[in-house]
């Protein structure tokens, strides 16, 4: 696919590209957005280098590819800003150094994050993703015909600490908020990705268990399906800079935050757009469980 609105550089075989000659703060066109999103879809995530956006254009930005969620469902947003999530892992507990798709115990998850670098340690602290409709074509055939029948009950309520040398008590209160509202969704674990038609691995983090399938059976399955998501012919690694922009189709995408900074600030500011309800092979749409997200998604609850 070629561009007229711009210059672009893969920056791997099956995932990734840095876009060149764009300032975000400067007035898009509907083509340039238009080129954009084909970008997107290709190459599953987008990066911009050194932009000077600040939160209100990060925000305005993301509105040119449609509604915008609420910060989180259960975190508190930036207090200046309702839709922008403050992600401060250089003073806080939290971490998002394991491989996870944004918000899957949704029912809607996003159609995609936004994300911005406001501070960045001097080494470390890269971000790596993964393609996962490239982890689905690698399955071989009786693998893919097994993923396609499966679903998968995704939830906010997870181990936090399974990964931890030590749990701390600003860990535990940030899993209490996280979790202060549970949610659970039932999702394909191979999803068609509603613009391009491609399947991929619909997994990561959240997913607790496997329909069906015994807590042992589900986490020897997904272990060996989450081996073809971050095989690394299917990664793309980016090294932050301050102001940089990364953009991510989080429909058929994973990612993993690096946590190897100690005592070193890194905060970054997401903003995340309004998806659709994800659809099997099959044309079976995800289902709630529990929890009501339409204060995250922003619709109206219907009497």
């Amino acid at each position: 696919m070629s561009f007229t609105t711009f210059d672009l550089t893969p920056l791997s075989g099956r995932i990734g590209a840095e876009i060149l000659g764009v300032n975000l703060n400067a007035a898009l066109s509907d083509t340039l957005i238009q080129e954009i999103r084909q970008a997107l879809i290709q190459y599953k995530v987008i990066f911009f280098r050194r932009q000077s956006l600040d939160a209100a254009g990060q925000i305005a930005f993301a509105r040119r590819f449609g509604e915008i969620t609420t910060a989180h469902p259960t975190l508190p947003p930036l207090v200046e800003h309702h839709e922008v999530l403050d992600l401060d892992y250089g003073r806080t507990a939290t971490r998002s150094n394991e491989w996870h798709t944004d918000v899957t115990f949704v029912d809607r998850p996003p159609l995609g994050s936004i994300l911005r670098a406001v501070e960045i340690p001097p080494v470390g602290g890269d971000t790596v993703w993964a393609n996962t409709a490239a982890a689905y074509q690698d399955l071989p055939d009786h693998l893919r015909t097994l993923a396609d029948q499966l679903w998968a009950v995704h939830s906010n309520v997870y181990d936090y600490a399974e990964a931890a040398i030590t749990v701390s008590d600003a860990l535990k209160d940030y899993q209490k908020v996280f979790t202060s509202t549970v949610y659970e969704t039932l999702h394909p674990v191979v999803r068609v990705h509603p613009e391009s038609g491609e399947r991929g691995l619909f997994i990561g983090a959240f997913v607790q268990r496997i329909q069906g399938l015994s807590e042992t059976e589900s986490k020897d399955l997904l272990r060996l399906l989450q081996a073809y998501v971050t095989r690394l012919e299917n990664t793309v690694r980016w090294k932050w800079q301050v102001g940089d922009i990364a953009f991510w189709d989080n429909r058929s995408t994973q990612h993993y935050a690096i946590y190897d900074y100690e005592g070193q600030p890194r905060r970054v500011q997401r903003v995340t757009i309004v998806g659709d309800l994800p659809r099997s092979i099959d044309g079976k749409f995800s289902q709630a469980i529990k929890g009501n997200s339409s204060n995250y998604v922003r619709q109206p609850v219907l009497a």
